[in-house]
């Protein structure tokens, strides 16, 4: 387990530098860093994460194991983006419920059918999504989603 700490904190640190370099392009179409202030310790934490465009909204989707996700649950919260070699102010927020995160998966396969064998997700003998792993791959999964601005209301 703390080898796969070390290798984990040194791929982020890796990541990071090449989002903040010149280099950025050969990763920002894919990847962007996410920095949150932490609730409780008012740290700033930074975590590059792979990512995907739903509308206006950037998607990203974690494993429920990850913690670098929990500082924006229930209401959300600002966030700072490093996006293609700019900073952005959001609103983060975590989607959790496991009926929503699946619906969402499709949405995102529908996209880039290609990503599913990552999420363990097998495409049935024609073609199709299969309804019973999508369920399976949303109870140990999240969607992170972030918007321009906080939610009205």
């Amino acid at each position: 387990m703390a080898e796969s700490n070390f290798f984990l904190r040194s791929g982020n640190i890796l990541f990071s530098w090449i989002l903040h370099s010149p280099l950025r392009g050969l990763l920002s179409s894919n990847f962007m860093l996410i920095s949150v202030t932490g609730r409780k310790s008012g740290r700033v934490y930074t975590t590059p994460v792979n990512y995907h465009r739903a509308g206006e909204a950037l998607q990203v989707i974690s494993i429920r194991d990850r913690t670098w996700w929990r500082n924006l649950r229930g209401e959300g919260a600002a966030a700072t983006l490093r996006l293609q070699g700019k900073d952005i102010q959001t609103w983060g927020r975590v989607i959790e419920d496991e009926q929503k995160v699946a619906q969402m998966l499709v949405d995102y396969l529908m996209q880039g059918p290609q990503v599913a064998r990552y999420l363990g997700i097998k495409p049935g003998v024609d073609g199709k999504l299969n309804e019973d792993e999508i369920r399976q791959a949303a109870k140990d999964k999240v969607i992170v989603e972030f918007r321009p601005q906080p939610p009205a209301g």
